[in-house]
């Protein structure tokens, strides 16, 4: 039988005996929760875990395109769709995803994430061509205007990533961690781009129907598919230490099922990857949160950020720019997540 180990993080400022540091990050942990099929889960001291086992769990996570992973990282999000669930048709001009890309760094993004085709649940997929058409002006724009930020490229097609890397993207996100085109992992490992591989099932026009009766164990199929998306990424030739993992929020999930995903979402440090995480705005926080316009729900998404945060997740990917940054300056000085 399998067994799972998640770390359960802790900010206390004492130092607790036997705790080790959380992936070379501000959290630390002593104990870790085994978790195996059919089986409760049990609580055992870190110190006692095998060392094959905590190394993945201890290890510092390398810099991402420069940025290290020390610290909460927020990605901030430039859509250039007309048909995106939240800002869709707001930045599709090159000027305007520019000024947008601008106010988002200047109010704290560390990078910046574009994408030319929707992924939102329902939606139908876009043509190769007019995806590169999207994104490629932009990326050249903001890097003929001196940004110097990393741009991440979120896309799922090997094309279109070979597109975006020519016009200055440095990173690679691809939503379905790579079930859609194998090739892309290829594409990140011919010109050495850090590579983001998300959790989904179906297409983004079915994935929800499909949801109720995918899995067994949502947490641990979820960590058993991205496991599988890491290997055959290194099998392409991308190095782990390259690879961020994403769960997925909101990609073939219902609300129960995103909730344990968030619950024990510091298992999957145990992949040895650096984790992001992505849920600004979704369904999951107009529900909960009782907003139903999507710019409603920054407060509520930053909410669940400074929970993933407080997990020891590297890396969130947010709407709300202003918000986040200054909730996260404040998180960081109460808690004493300044060691990291």
């Amino acid at each position: 039988m399998s067994r799972y180990f998640r770390p359960i993080p802790s900010l206390d400022p004492a130092d607790i005996p036997g705790s080790f540091v959380l992936a070379g990050g501000w959290a630390r942990f002593s104990q870790v929760e085994c978790l195996s099929r059919g089986a409760a889960p049990e609580i055992i001291a870190a110190a006692d875990l095998p060392e094959e086992d905590r190394a993945p769990l201890i290890a510092p996570r390398v810099p991402i395109a420069g940025l290290s992973m020390d610290v909460p990282r927020l990605m901030g999000i430039l859509n250039v769709t007309p048909d995106s669930f939240s800002d869709g048709g707001k930045h599709t001009g090159v000027e305007d995803a520019c000024a947008h890309a601008a106010r988002l760094l200047e109010e704290g993004a560390d990078l910046i994430d574009i994408g030319g085709e929707s992924t939102r649940p329902g939606a139908p997929e876009t043509p190769e061509t007019e995806e590169i058409g999207r994104i490629a002006p932009v990326i050249s724009a903001l890097r003929a205007q001196g940004v110097s930020a990393p741009i991440s490229l979120d896309t799922r097609k090997s094309g279109v990533a070979q597109a975006g890397m020519a016009a200055g993207a440095a990173i690679l996100n691809d939503v379905s961690g790579l079930r859609f085109d194998p090739a892309l992992a290829n594409v990140a490992a011919e010109t050495g781009a850090p590579l983001i591989l998300m959790h989904s099932i179906g297409t983004p026009e079915t994935m929800q129907s499909l949801a109720e009766g995918a899995y067994t164990d949502v947490l641990l199929d979820i960590y058993d598919a991205l496991s599988a998306s890491v290997a055959q990424a290194e099998a392409a030739g991308v190095p782990r230490e390259r690879i961020t993992v994403d769960p997925g929020i909101g990609f073939g999930k219902t609300q129960a099922q995103n909730l344990a995903v968030l619950n024990r979402i510091s298992l999957f440090h145990g992949l040895g990857c650096a984790i992001l995480l992505g849920v600004s705005r979704k369904g999951l926080i107009g529900r909960i949160g009782g907003a139903t316009d999507p710019e409603a729900r920054g407060p509520g998404s930053a909410g669940v950020g400074l929970w993933a945060i407080s997990q020891g997740i590297q890396m969130l990917r947010v709407h709300d720019m202003e918000m986040h940054a200054q909730a996260i300056r404040l998180w960081r000085a109460v808690s004493g997540a300044t060691r990291g």
